[in-house]
């Protein structure tokens, strides 16, 4: 099992990287490939979840061992898969989800990518007791209701209220979404997902990094 890769960074995609291991180019999921550090060209250390299906091998990457574990921990939740767990770790820092988790928080998780409640009830049931490693007290402080993304919202005024909560909760400043929203803005209809358009912000934040 493959359990981290080092490497550099040689191209980014809305949802995933190509990570060069000494010529080897290999392609793995993120939740915010444009929000990995450090810049293409440098070498970095990616933590691995290899995942195996009937039709595919397929390769999770994540910026720390609290963000693989979380990934993990969240596979064992019935109604969870890969692509639902790495929507979840997208919508903000792993000991943030995890302190909503152990606060029973249902307000804040079912607003990530994927959650309904149902799906939010059995994370707290499954897994209240066993993120002690990954919460913080400090995190509870960003955990409020109605902090985070309902992907069945349509585009708009508010869905970039929602995306930018979910872009300050990963460490983004004011200034960095104000400028990431009038980077996207010509390139919205109006009709996209909370998700969709923190994935569009990432990208431009990482453009303007590397200016």
């Amino acid at each position: 099992m493959i359990d981290f890769l080092r490497g550099v960074i040689a191209h980014r995609d809305i949802e995933f990287v190509v990570l060069d291991v000494r010529g080897v180019g290999y392609r793995v999921f993120c939740a915010n490939p444009f929000g990995l550090q450090p810049s293409d060209g440098e070498e970095t250390t990616l933590f691995i979840h290899y995942h195996v299906r009937e039709d595919a091998h397929l390769l999770f990457g994540f910026a720390s061992r609290e963000e693989q574990s979380l990934f993990r921990l969240l596979l064992e939740v019935s109604g969870i898969g890969p692509k639902v767990a790495i929507g979840v770790l997208a919508g903000g820092r792993p000991e943030v989800i995890a302190a909503a988790i152990q606060q029973e928080n249902i307000n804040f998780l079912v607003k990530l990518p994927g959650i309904g409640r149902k799906t939010a009830q059995r994370m707290i049931l499954d897994l209240k007791d066993k993120l002690g490693g990954i919460a913080s007290e400090t995190a509870a402080l960003f955990v409020v209701p109605g902090g985070m993304a309902d992907t069945a919202a349509g585009g708009g005024a508010g869905t970039w209220s929602e995306a930018k909560a979910a872009l300050l909760s990963l460490g983004y400043t004011e200034a960095e979404t104000d400028a990431a929203r009038h980077a996207i803005e010509p390139k919205l209809n109006g009709g996209e997902t909370v998700e969709a358009v923190m994935k569009l912000a990432l990208q431009a934040l990482y453009q303007q990094s590397m200016r």
